[in-house]
Formats: C-alpha cells, sequence, structure tokens
C-alpha cells in the first residue's frame, strides 16, 4: 500500500514538474514572442520616423529654396541624389567598405568567444585569449610595431598589472591609429602580402591581405595579422634548433614567404619558406651562404632573394654577439626557385654589418650598414648595389662626415618615382633624406630615437590651397611621433636658387604625437 502510494506521489510529482516545464517553455515562447513584436513595432517605427522627418526637412528647405527659385521642384532632390553617386569619394566608399568588413570582423569574433564560452571542444587556437584589438573604421595605410601601448584594462593579469604592452598598429593616411593589437613579446619587421592579381585571386579591390609581424630576433614566433582589422589570424613557431632573426618578404605573387633564420646549433645563416595557401606551412628551407641574415627583399624581376648576412653570430638566450672581431657580413643574391648563390659581395671592413635594404624599382639595392668597430672609425653607412657590379657604391656625405649617423641605421626606405632615399638613426636622432639622382644628401632634420620609415603615399592634401600632391616620406620614433618629410621641390632638383633656401625649409617636417612608443620598423600598404 505504502509503495503504491509512493508511486502515486513520484507520478504526480513528475506530471507537475513536466506541466511546470511545458508553462515555462510556454511563457519562454511568449516572451520571445512579445519581444519580437516590440522589436519590429520599434523597428517600424523607427523607420516611419527616419522618414517622416526627412520628409519634414526637405519641405522646409524646399519651402525657402522656393522663395529665393520660383522654378525649383522637388523633383530636383532625387535628381542631385543620383548625379552625386557615381561622383562619390574613393576614400569615402573605401572607408564605408572598411566599416562593414570591421563590423563582420567584430561581430565573427564575438560569435567565436560565444562559442568558446559555452565549451566549444574545436580544436582552433583562441587567439582572443593573448591578443586584444581595437578597432575604427579607417583604411590602413601603414602598419608599426610597439614598443609600448597605453595600458589595457582587459589584459590584467591575477596581480593586476598589465600583461604586456607591446603591440601592432595600423595607421590611416591621416596618421591615425585604426587599429591595435596586443603582442605577447616585441616585434621587429612588418610585412605586407604584396597585391597581385594572378588568376584573378587578389585584385585592387580585394583588402583581405595579410601582414606578417616578425618577433624581435631572436624570437621563436611570427603572426599572421588581417591588414584591414588587425585580427591575428595564425601564430607560426620556429622548427627544432631554429630562430627568426626579425625579418621576412614576400614573393612577388604573394604565394611563399621567405624568412630569416638561425641554426641554433651550427649558427649558419638559413632562409625558410612558408606557404602562405597552407596556413604558413614551412615547406622548404636554404642556405643564406653567410652568418647572421637579417634583412631580405624580393628583386623586382620576382626570381631573386637579396639578403643582407649581417655576419654576426648570435647567442639565442642572451643575444650576446660572439664574433665582432671575426665576422663575415656580406650581400647575397639567391635564386628563390633553387636557393642556388647567384652573387656575394662583402663591404670594404669587416665589422661593417649589412643589415637593412630597400630596393629601388630599377633592380638598385639600398643598403644600411651598422658598423661594429670603434667609434673613431669613418666608414659609409648607406651604400647601394646593382647586380653585375663587384663592389657596393656609397652615397655622398658633407666632409665625408659619417659620424653624424653614429654608425648606425636603423631603416632604408626608397621612393623610386621621385628617386629619394630616406634613412634613420636612432642613435644619431635624426633622419636624412637623399638625392638618389645626384647621391647627395639633401638635408638631415633632428628626430629624437627615430627607427621605421615608410614612402609617404602620393595622394592630394585637402588643406593645400593649391591642392597639390604629397610626396616624400613618414618616419616614427619611440617618442610616439609618426612625422613627415616633405622635400621642397627646389632642393632636390639642383636648381642655382637652392643655396638660397634656408636648411629647415629644404625638409618640410610635420609631426604628429601618440601615446605609444613606436618600434623599429614602419610598412607601408
Amino acid at each position: 500500500m505504502q509503495n503504491t502510494e509512493a508511486k502515486t506521489v513520484a507520478l504526480v510529482n513528475e506530471d507537475s514538474f513536466e506541466t511546470q516545464d511545458l508553462t515555462r517553455k510556454q511563457s519562454n515562447n511568449r516572451n520571445n514572442t512579445r519581444l519580437g513584436h516590440e522589436m519590429l513595432t520599434t523597428s517600424a517605427l523607427t523607420a516611419l520616423s527616419t522618414v517622416v522627418g526627412t520628409a519634414a526637412l526637405v519641405g522646409i528647405h524646399h519651402r525657402y529654396r522656393k522663395q529665393r527659385q520660383p522654378d525649383a521642384r522637388l523633383l530636383d532632390y532625387a535628381t542631385g541624389i543620383r548625379s552625386h553617386l557615381p561622383s562619390a569619394s574613393k576614400p569615402q566608399l573605401t572607408r564605408f567598405r572598411y566599416a562593414c568588413q570591421q563590423a563582420a570582423a567584430a561581430w565573427q569574433q564575438s560569435y567565436h568567444n560565444a562559442i568558446e564560452d559555452k565549451g566549444s571542444d574545436s580544436n582552433t587556437t583562441d587567439f582572443s585569449a593573448v591578443h586584444t584589438t581595437t578597432m575604427l573604421t579607417h583604411p590602413v595605410c601603414w602598419v608599426s610595431g610597439v614598443a609600448s601601448m597605453p595600458k589595457n584594462i582587459s589584459s590584467m593579469n591575477d596581480d593586476g598589472n598589465p600583461e604586456n604592452d607591446f603591440g601592432v598598429v595600423g595607421i590611416d593616411a591621416d596618421r591615425e591609429v585604426v587599429w591595435q593589437t596586443t603582442m605577447s613579446e616585441r616585434v621587429h619587421d612588418i610585412v605586407v602580402q604584396p597585391i597581385f592579381n594572378v588568376l584573378n585571386e587578389l585584385s585592387d579591390n580585394d583588402h583581405n591581405r595579410d601582414v606578417v609581424v616578425m618577433g624581435r630576433r631572436p624570437s621563436e614566433k611570427f603572426w599572421v595579422l588581417d591588414t584591414a582589422t588587425g585580427q591575428v589570424k595564425f601564430a607560426i613557431k620556429a622548427s627544432n634548433h631554429r630562430h627568426f632573426y626579425g625579418h621576412a618578404c614576400y614573393s612577388l605573387d604573394g604565394k611563399l614567404l621567405y624568412v630569416t633564420e638561425n641554426d641554433t646549433i651550427n649558427l649558419d645563416g638559413k632562409i625558410g619558406i612558408y606557404d602562405t595557401h597552407d596556413g604558413y606551412k614551412k615547406v622548404a628551407e636554404y642556405d643564406s651562404y653567410g652568418i647572421g641574415p637579417h634583412e631580405l627583399i624580393m628583386h623586382p624581376d620576382s626570381e631573386t632573394l637579396v639578403i643582407a648576412n649581417g655576419g654576426i653570430k648570435t647567442e639565442q638566450a642572451s643575444r650576446e654577439e660572439l664574433n665582432l672581431d671575426s665576422m663575415r657580413p656580406s650581400l647575397v643574391y639567391l635564386n628563390r626557385h633553387d636557393g642556388s648563390l647567384l652573387e656575394q659581395i662583402v663591404p670594404e671592413h669587416n665589422q661593417m654589418s649589412v643589415r637593412h635594404l630597400a630596393m629601388h624599382n630599377d633592380g638598385t639595392v639600398m643598403i644600411g650598414i651598422q658598423f661594429q668597430g670603434e667609434k673613431h672609425v669613418n666608414v659609409p653607412l648607406v651604400l647601394t648595389h646593382k647586380r653585375g657590379n663587384s663592389d657596393f657604391k656609397p652615397l655622398i656625405m658633407p666632409n665625408n662626415q659619417w659620424q653624424r649617423f653614429h654608425q648606425y641605421i636603423a631603416s632604408v626606405a626608397v621612393d623610386s618615382e621621385r628617386n629619394l632615399l630616406c634613412v634613420t638613426t636612432p642613435i644619431g636622432g635624426c633622419a636624412a633624406i637623399y638625392d638618389l639622382n645626384t647621391r647627395e644628401l639633401i638635408d638631415d632634420v633632428s628626430l629624437p630615437d627615430c627607427a621605421g620609415a615608410a614612402v609617404l603615399f602620393n595622394q592630394r592634401t585637402s588643406n593645400v590651397k593649391d591642392n597639390s600632391e604629397r610626396s616624400g616620406f613618414i618616419v616614427s620614433d619611440g617618442q610616439g611621433q609618426l612625422t613627415t618629410l616633405e622635400v621642397n621641390d627646389t632642393s632636390a632638383t639642383g636648381s642655382i636658387n637652392q643655396d638660397k633656401i634656408e636648411k629647415t625649409q629644404r625638409i618640410i617636417k610635420d609631426s604628429k604625437v601618440h601615446k605609444m612608443s613606436f618600434d623599429n620598423h614602419l610598412q607601408a600598404l
């Protein structure tokens, strides 16, 4: 009898729970339906208010317009809109396109974070736990590493201190930061995937290019980000017994990435090759035919790798330089398809470390030297070389006073169209511009702790009365400045009036300050 009563009570309770559950579901459905109706009603009211408000504004404007222009018609508004649509400026359309893409990227990130919060068993790396990205809706013109960013509260550790303040930033044409992404370690070179149009794989209208961010020498990592949003797509670790030397370059078709590496056992220079179509998987490796390969660039013939072998053996853990007395720097040309040595040139002094490169469209290599010898020794620090020449050719320094650069060139950037070269030295605290037609120095400007340099886009300025085109360079520094250096037209032409131009007018300098410390390299898209 007791068992029967217990079963009866259990059945009643079970029915009660099912009834309660059904009631809850019905209540949730009613709430969802009510919310859906409310959202629909709100959307309809918003749309109606927009239409009514617009009509009212047009009506008021048309009334006053009729007082001055009796022949004015309401149809003129529609005609005016149709006539302005085709002439919408490209920057406005580009910004609208980037806004849509970044909104989609933000939604996608939120969606994936929501899945991860629910305990998804996906094997995809959760980059949001390592990298924090903030974005604005502007197209990116340059990308730079940052050694110190404003502290981000969202990246605090358990002790309430920031995890790190290293990062990467995207910069727009107005030198404003579009996006900033935190990094787990300090970065060095920034490499942007070229725009190419092979089998319609990527066209000028497609902005989903990659930007590779190399860890600072001797790092074991590099990262692949989206140029438009700064979102991290891949994190690549060096293979066994290898570390990276901080620089890389793409093939001109964007399909392969070439990275300078070090064999940590034999301390020989290597070039790692990574397939961009296969998640940046390492597919091959070449000898760099030297020690300590630093920067490398692609020749305009698209078949040749140009490598700056710094000549210095580096101990991985301490960054200690092991062979300054016996170092062997060189500039090397390799066949990018099979790694065969094409040419190798050595500088006049074995302690002239060949470090940074830029490529002129005519195939001339621009070379920045970091001299590792005694401070009183005066050697040329900016050289050029073209395939087939047996020696380097130094640029001209007034009175041969290369000590102005304190034996250290951090970056070189070339404007092939105007035959201009910009070099920076953070130790010397200045940036200098050369006229490649005469190979002479136009001028140098004081910029403490400057390092990054890139070509200034040839765009028309809106704040100049004659709407002239800008040309020159943009330079970043450790004090947070992004400085444009525009060459006075008369100072680069060798005209007879050049002597009359004041020194400060040969290069027009304009700085914009940010609350961050820009790192070694700045790259233009």
